[in-house]
């Protein structure tokens, strides 16, 4: 008689615990699938529109100077650009995106798919159609989600303190409004302005280097001593005279 109760104790105990455990991930899938869901592990050779979305999410993670192509193909880069990710966030650095990495862009990632501490909004106080910039409003719109996550990179490697975004995504016709250079990345939505407030504006200029952006102008070039610009132009150009960039 004990032994048949204590197996149906147990029995009882094992069934809460996978409703309770269905409950949870039906929870976690709903989260993931307001944005992107990934069905697969990905690894080096795996290629697909699911590595494109992964290789938006950790594109703030290239290493020093170099930037993360968003192009489908998980090779090398993307390999060290997602242990770089797991290191950051304390998972096992292997390289490989599955269940744990997946679960923490997950958490990272409002139903959007922008990441948590910055939205659409702030990447645009110009208008609300994302157009009459210097590409499609789509395009614009999308380049601005890619700049949104090496900000939250970046904002992760400065201790997880606020990043103020002063500009973003400009039309012609907001950039002629505020002066704005001729050929402005602004106009392309790729491009940010940041303020100083937790961090100076040379740290951000220092940091952003780590973050896979191209362009990264500072204190020490014309017009900049109120802000750091970062952008994605096709070829590297940094100039902060001012703090040694």
């Amino acid at each position: 008689m004990f032994r048949r109760t204590a197996r149906l104790l147990v029995a009882i105990v094992m069934l809460m615990a996978a409703s309770l455990a269905g409950v949870v991930a039906a929870a976690g899938a709903a989260r993931a699938d307001g944005c992107y869901t990934w069905s697969r592990p990905l690894s080096q050779g795996t290629s697909g529109a699911d590595v494109t979305q992964l290789q938006i999410r950790v594109a703030g993670y290239p290493g020093y100077g170099a930037v993360l192509a968003i192009d489908g193909d998980y090779g090398p880069a993307t390999a060290a650009a997602v242990k770089r990710f797991q290191s950051a966030y304390g998972l096992p650095a292997d390289g490989v995106a599955g269940t744990g990495t997946f679960n923490k862009i997950y958490a990272l990632q409002d139903s959007d798919c922008t990441p948590i501490h910055f939205s659409y909004a702030e990447l645009n106080d110009c208008n609300t159609t994302w157009a009459g910039g210097a590409v499609s409003a789509g395009t614009a719109k999308s380049n601005a989600l890619r700049t949104m996550w090496k900000l939250e990179a970046m904002r992760h490697a400065l201790g997880d303190q606020p990043l103020t975004v002063t500009s973003g995504f400009r039309s012609q016709a907001c950039n002629d409004a505020v002066g704005g250079a001729a050929g402005s990345r602004h106009l392309y939505g790729d491009a940010a302005d940041l303020g100083a407030g937790p961090h100076s504006l040379c740290k951000l200029a220092q940091q952003a280097r780590n973050h896979g952006f191209n362009g990264i102008l500072g204190p020490g070039y014309p017009g900049h001593s109120d802000h750091t610009h970062v952008d994605h132009r096709a070829s590297r150009y940094w100039s902060a005279s001012s703090c040694g960039i």
